[in-house]
């Protein structure tokens, strides 16, 4: 599962041709929480409440680019970091 984007502490991670629909996936320490691109919004698990703030914030930022990704990742090609949060 290639890593994507590192910022306060926040791994960003996206599976090699992983299912529907284009979604990353972010851990913060013991909590793991899956992101729905397209929607911006919290598809599954838990993160603490500013951690979520912060990757959705991030995804607003970058939802062009991780969608470009998510297509590398269902071809199988290696994705293209992106730019943490500053």
């Amino acid at each position: 599962m290639p890593t994507i984007s590192i910022f306060y502490g926040i791994v960003i991670r996206m599976f090699f041709d992983d299912h529907g629909p284009p979604h990353f996936h972010a851990q913060y320490g013991e909590y793991k929480a899956t992101i729905d691109i397209e929607s911006v919004a919290l598809a599954e698990g838990r993160l603490p409440r500013r951690a979520l703030e912060l990757v959705l914030d991030w995804t607003e930022l970058h939802q062009t680019e991780l969608l470009h990704d998510w297509e590398l990742c269902r071809e199988h090609h290696v994705p293209r970091p992106i730019e943490p949060l500053q």
